[in-house]
């Protein structure tokens, strides 16, 4: 078997095994497997916009019992620094969410040992009621699997209770690598590897658009990397025909700084801008039936994710007025929405901001001078 033979079946957007992926990574040249990733990218999303949105990213609590050893951010129940923010908490961040262009929170936090179904469906909808515009983009399998648990109660009714409160989507937070024995050793307290996809079935049944990630560059081996790559690219295959889906596909970089992985020795950050466009263009390449793919640019940097544009990739995200979670490893990177569109545009491309279903917006003439930090 030859690299270019394999090349030559993922344009015609055949479904490739993880050993044939494996293959590809160890074998083929950086700069086919971006020729080639790049096609299938403009056989996806034909032109030359690279999408980008504005949101927020703020946390309903940082207590947490899933104990992952990679988070800096939780804290356990009981710590002086723990919190549950405030309706009024929430009211600063959505306003000057809305003033600075965008429209939707991305809600997620730690697996709190008393935050039930209840609580969720009630500030969905005191949220919703304040602000019937706002989108939520909140929680993600993990937070599913836990308050189905808590409740003795199924996927499908937590996830159907929280779209009726006024769940917009389930972002593909806590997937890491979707292989059990990577997961004992890096998050042993969230759900299993199985239970995840199962989730995201459940969320396809329910017509709720999701995405999917992957954090590699740990304890996995390039094998189970590829594992991942087929499972999500299985579950996308099995929605109902009317559903979106998995509507993106975000790959990036184990960031290690203070964690407890770094800390026990068990794995540094050695992912090279090099690796990590291969890792883009095996993206596009092996999940065909995913339509975007995005350049993580918050861990990997501006440059690295505008090769990445070149790779495959045809969104660069979100300009993140607030994140916590991935920072606190170490994640050094930020754009302001002008420095974002400028990057596209030095990349070749040309910046268009969307929503969370790809719709195309126009940017509010405000946000072009406003710094964001």
């Amino acid at each position: 078997m030859h690299y270019t033979e394999l090349l030559q079946r993922g344009l015609k957007k055949e479904f490739l095994s993880a050993e044939e992926g494996l293959f590809l990574f160890k074998n083929a040249a950086t700069a086919d497997l971006m020729l080639v990733a790049n096609e299938l990218r403009q056989k996806a999303v034909p032109g030359n916009k690279v999408t980008w949105i504005i949101d927020r990213n703020a946390n309903t609590t940082n207590v947490c019992i899933a104990n992952c050893k990679f988070c800096n951010f939780y804290r356990p129940p009981g710590h002086h620094e723990v919190y549950i923010t405030s309706i009024d908490e929430y009211k600063q961040k959505i306003e000057e969410m809305f003033r600075l262009g965008g429209e939707q929170l991305l809600l997620q936090g730690g697996h709190h040992p008393d935050l039930g179904l209840a609580y969720y469906c009630d500030l969905f909808r005191e949220l919703k009621s304040l602000y019937p515009n706002l989108k939520l983009h909140a929680l993600g399998p993990p937070e599913v699997a836990h308050i189905t648990k808590l409740e003795k109660s199924s996927h499908y009714e937590v996830l159907l209770a929280l779209k009726e409160a006024g769940l917009d989507s389930l972002p593909g937070a806590g997937a890491e690598i979707l292989n059990d024995r990577v997961r004992r050793l890096v998050s042993k307290g969230k759900c299993g590897a199985k239970e995840w996809l199962d989730i995201m079935r459940v969320a396809h049944q329910l017509d709720l658009t999701t995405s999917a990630t992957m954090m590699f560059g740990h304890v996995e081996t390039l094998m189970e990397r590829m594992e991942h790559l087929v499972s999500i690219r299985q579950v996308q295959s099995e929605k109902p025909a009317n559903a979106k889906g998995f509507l993106a596909f975000i790959p990036w970089p184990f960031q290690d700084e203070g964690t407890m992985l770094q800390k026990l020795k068990r794995a540094n950050n050695s992912c090279t801008a090099d690796e990590y466009i291969r890792m883009i263009a095996l993206s596009r390449i092996m999940l065909p039936n995913i339509i975007h793919i995005q350049a993580s640019w918050l861990t990997v940097g501006k440059q690295t994710a505008q090769i990445c544009l070149h790779s495959g990739a045809d969104d660069m995200g979100s300009i993140m007025i607030e994140e916590n979670v991935v920072s606190a490893a170490g994640a050094p990177h930020r754009f302001t929405a002008n420095g974002i569109q400028e990057s596209i545009r030095e990349a070749g491309f040309v910046p268009q901001l969307r929503n969370q279903q790809y719709e195309f917006l126009e940017v509010p003439e405000r946000i072009e001078q406003q710094v964001l930090v």
